[in-house]
């Protein structure tokens, strides 16, 4: 499995000790707050569950995210393939932190780490980027990796009931070509 390493976090695998304060940021109806619902501690314990096996599977995913200097799980970023019945196909980029992380640049770090790792080592042409339409904290991280949006793409996402979050918005980026 692939380990990423920016100048402040380390993106790694899953450990027992993230699902604590995976559960809580899971929990918390601010980090939630452009989900359908929370998660209780055993769906959060599930999901870490997935997303090791993903990595150890195919050496990508939804990494745990810690601060490298002092250790602390903050939340998870990567990538991952668009679940099925999308109106689209691709490699998406995510990530979701803690509220105490929010506001240090962690999140367009960590997110501009996974992008590189897909068009360098994965050779992506394209990676893709969703979230709710009301959700600008994540537009904003979007742009700043240079993602970009067509409303004509925006979309109602299948995946979540009726109501206010289930338009979304669909940001990509494109590889850049080699330079000689």
């Amino acid at each position: 499995m692939s380990e990423l390493r920016t100048d402040r976090l380390v993106l790694r695998g899953w450990r027992e000790a993230d699902l604590g304060p995976w559960a809580g940021m899971n929990a918390d109806p601010e980090v939630r707050e452009y989900f359908p619902g929370l998660l209780t501690r055993e769906q959060s314990e599930a999901s870490a569950a997935r997303f090791q096996a993903d990595l150890d599977r195919r050496g990508w995913g939804w990494w745990a995210l810690e601060v490298r200097a002092t250790g602390e799980f903050i939340g998870f970023t990567g990538l991952d393939p668009v679940e099925e019945g999308m109106p689209f196909t691709g490699v998406e980029v995510g990530w979701r932190l803690a509220r105490a992380a929010w506001g240090h640049g962690y999140a367009t770090e960590a997110a501009r780490a996974v992008v590189a790792f897909g068009f360098e080592e994965l050779g992506l042409a394209e990676v893709l980027a969703v979230t709710a339409a009301a959700n600008l904290r994540s537009q904003a991280v979007m742009r700043r990796i240079g993602m970009t949006r067509d409303p004509a793409d925006d979309f109602d996402d299948p995946g979540v009931p009726d109501g206010p979050l289930r338009r979304s918005v669909l940001f990509r980026l494109g590889a850049r070509p080699a330079t000689r």
